[in-house]
């Protein structure tokens, strides 16, 4: 429920009470001295149910009051029975939801955008500690950066603005976005830069092989279904008054991350990597502002009217197929990275039900399979299928080329591209060793797989 008090010129009371009244809405009008020019001016206040707020103000406005001072205060409670018919009225036999109107919307969605300088200083924060997480494999961390980025105001600012018309709000909401994304890339460039230069290089392995960073610099489909869900989500809160912080959580978890995977990626040189990550923190703030704007129409919060041509159906139209096109364009290297990554899950279970087949046949009576991983290379973002590692363990397992025939001759009936098959053994007999004295191993070099042909691979024995 909503109270609202209107202020206008002693003249113009009539309009006012003449739309109220036309809407069987109670009211109390009282004459009052304003500080604000006006000689003689009347307030008129009355409560309103939530879903009414917005019909009543574009009643008043198509009156010629536009230019009346509005103000908009939430109420607990309306004891009145003329009030519960009205609530009656606007439920439209429905549930008595609370549908936040255009203007109250555009005031929540300028209150979430802060100002440039606070807005500046808690991106470079969250820039510094989401670089920090993703370098130190970090969960906890990564999260801590999302809950102090103020983005939900910016990401959504756009969408609201486009819908009710407001061009100053829109375009606050676009810069916001791309000072935003640019701020964090930048901060964490400079950040990782400095910890390259310092010789940090989590666990000396490839940067990227980091976990936390890893499934941001080659993405798939199902990262675009993040960032819908946050646009969706955003919205709604804006509009039912769900848990704004919550919701600002969500928004940040498919910007801050992605953009500091940016910046670690380029400060190591790997460029390619940098690029799938920049395309994931595009495909965000396009999924977002596109779930937000189609979430806003769904809602009603549209241009009224088949044949009406307001002000805001134009711009609506063509932001909505600007968004949607170019979200399908950058989607498409996402569906390559989703059906490789398919591929390497079925070609998984073939090559252990290979493995297990073969380790039936007495000759293997004595060797366990340890694991059987598939690889992709290191082409980012657009990666493929590198090789399949086979590790069994035994007594004494030797190197028998034997076994990786048998191997790769069941992958090769199965597999549309050559794949490289590598078997490794792990040596499990009691050497008297210490438990934390590594284990030998034995390894059969690779070879291509491809179907119909069976290779003999060459035997390369390590410890």
């Amino acid at each position: 429920m909503r109270y609202l008090e209107i202020t206008v010129p002693s003249n113009r009371r009539r309009t006012v009470l003449d739309v109220l009244d036309g809407e069987g809405i109670e009211y109390v009008v009282t004459d009052e001295a304003t500080g604000s020019g006006i000689d003689d001016a009347t307030v008129v206040r009355f409560p309103l149910p939530t879903r009414a707020v917005e019909s009543v103000l574009d009643r008043l406005a198509d009156a010629g009051l536009e230019d009346a001072r509005v103000v908009v205060i939430d109420a607990q409670t309306v004891v009145s029975k003329q009030f519960d018919e009205l609530l009656d009225q606007y439920s439209h036999g429905g549930t008595r939801g609370a549908r936040t109107s255009r203007q109250v919307l555009r005031t929540k969605a300028d209150e979430f955008t802060p100002s440039v300088s606070i807005y500046l200083v808690m991106l470079l924060i969250s820039a510094v500690v989401a670089t920090a997480g993703l370098l130190s494999d970090s969960p906890a961390v990564v999260v801590g950066s999302m809950v102090i980025a103020p983005l939900l105001g910016p990401a959504l600012a756009a969408s609201v603005g486009i819908v009710t018309g407001d061009d100053d709000l829109r375009a606050t909401g676009f810069r916001y976005q791309t000072i935003g994304v640019v701020v964090v890339i930048v901060a964490s460039i400079g950040l990782a830069t400095l910890a390259r230069l310092g010789g940090f290089e989590p666990g000396g392995v490839d940067i990227v092989v980091v976990a936390e960073l890893e499934e941001r610099v080659s993405p798939n489909l199902l990262s675009i279904m993040v960032a819908l869900g946050a646009g969706v989500a955003g919205i709604l809160s804006l509009t039912r008054g769900f848990s704004e912080a919550i919701v600002g959580v969500m928004i940040a978890a498919a910007l801050i991350p992605p953009a500091a995977a940016v910046g670690i990626t380029t400060a190591w040189g790997m460029y390619g990597a940098a690029l799938g990550a920049f395309v994931l923190v595009v495909v965000n703030v396009l999924s977002i502002n596109f779930a937000a704007l189609l979430t806003l129409w769904i809602a009603g919060y549209r241009p009224q009217g088949l044949f009406d041509v307001p002000p805001t159906r134009k711009p609506t139209y063509a932001y909505g197929a600007i968004f949607g096109i170019v979200l399908l364009l950058l989607a498409a290297p996402l569906a390559g990275v989703t059906l490789v990554e398919f591929q390497a899950t079925q070609l998984s279970s073939t090559a252990n039900e290979a493995v297990d087949d073969a380790l039936t046949e007495p000759a293997y009576a004595d060797l366990e399979r340890e694991s059987v991983e598939v690889t992709l290379d290191d082409d980012y973002p657009l990666r493929s299928i590198d090789q399949v590692v086979v590790t069994v363990s035994g007594a004494d397992p030797g190197n028998d080329p034997g076994l990786s025939e048998r191997i790769h001759d069941e992958l090769a009936a199965t597999a549309d591209e050559p794949v490289a098959v590598e078997v490794r053994y792990v040596l499990a007999e009691d050497t008297g060793l210490d438990a934390d004295d590594e284990p030998s191993t034995a390894s059969v070099g690779s070879r291509n797989v491809r179907p119909g042909t069976a290779i003999v691979p060459t035997l390369e024995a390590t410890t």
